[in-house]
């Protein structure tokens, strides 16, 4: 190559980078913010000096802005891996069908099992983390203003086992919280995700458990558009005269 076509010739760093004025342009400034906050969460230390996020197995919960649970999950693979293909919005069979919506993530629980599972054979260790899930789903239900999480598969019943301490965190920076949490944005995104939902079941045939999924998230919008009227001080009902 000559010389002057090396000059000219874009390097492999600014072929994968643009730059606007002096600015990189890459990851909008609040969903860095959030992936910040998200990595700090993962490298905090549990009580043997552990990052909680690099325990390979747990069970996780999600909240929304109002502190509702939306989602339990378990892994058995990593914390940190498993929860970041959720916010990240990579795929996983729930982002992929329009169960989940990384955007009502703002609050995480995990419960880091591996101090516990040292000396039990894979098979019971899944047992394990079956006991832990159905343990985790239904304290959470039992926190649910509607007593409805959007899990589209069942959580078979399983003896309850004796938790171990969570760690929890809201994963949204001061700075953005508050347009976040604003209500008439939520009531958007969450139509659009009930709108999303309803024409994936439309276009397969689908399980009993997406379809209950897709009453949660009617009713998780009913409920926040009639908190929304209240704080406007709309009334629900008219009246002709």
């Amino acid at each position: 190559m000559s010389e002057k076509l090396r000059k000219s010739a874009p390097s492999a760093l600014g072929s994968k980078r643009m730059k606007t004025g002096e600015h990189v342009v890459g990851l909008p400034e609040d969903v860095a913010a959030i992936r910040k906050e998200i990595s700090r969460f993962f490298n905090q230390l549990d009580e043997t000096g552990k990052k909680i996020g690099n325990h390979t197995h747990g069970v996780y919960a999600f909240y929304d802005y109002d502190g509702e649970p939306i989602y339990v999950g378990q892994t058995f693979e990593s914390i940190r891996q498993r929860i970041s293909r959720h916010l990240t919005n990579q795929r996983t069979d729930a982002v992929a069908m329009n169960v989940l919506d990384p955007f009502e993530v703002a609050e995480i629980e995990i419960w880091p099992l591996d101090d516990h599972l040292g000396v039990l054979t894979i098979e019971e260790r899944r047992e394990y983390l079956d006991r832990a899930e159905y343990t985790v789903f239904q304290r959470v239900l039992q926190g649910s203003a509607l007593s409805a999480i959007l899990n589209e598969k069942e959580v078979p019943p399983r003896s309850t086992i004796k938790l171990p301490h969570s760690y929890r965190k809201r994963i949204i920076p001061d700075a953005i919280y508050p347009q976040r949490k604003h209500p008439d944005v939520r009531i958007a995104r969450r139509a659009s995700t009930i709108a999303n939902l309803a024409r994936v079941i439309s276009e397969r045939d689908v399980s009993g458990g997406l379809r209950r999924t897709l009453l949660t998230q009617a009713r998780r919008l009913e409920r926040l558009a009639e908190q929304r009227l209240g704080e406007l001080r709309i009334p629900k009902e008219f009246t002709s005269s």
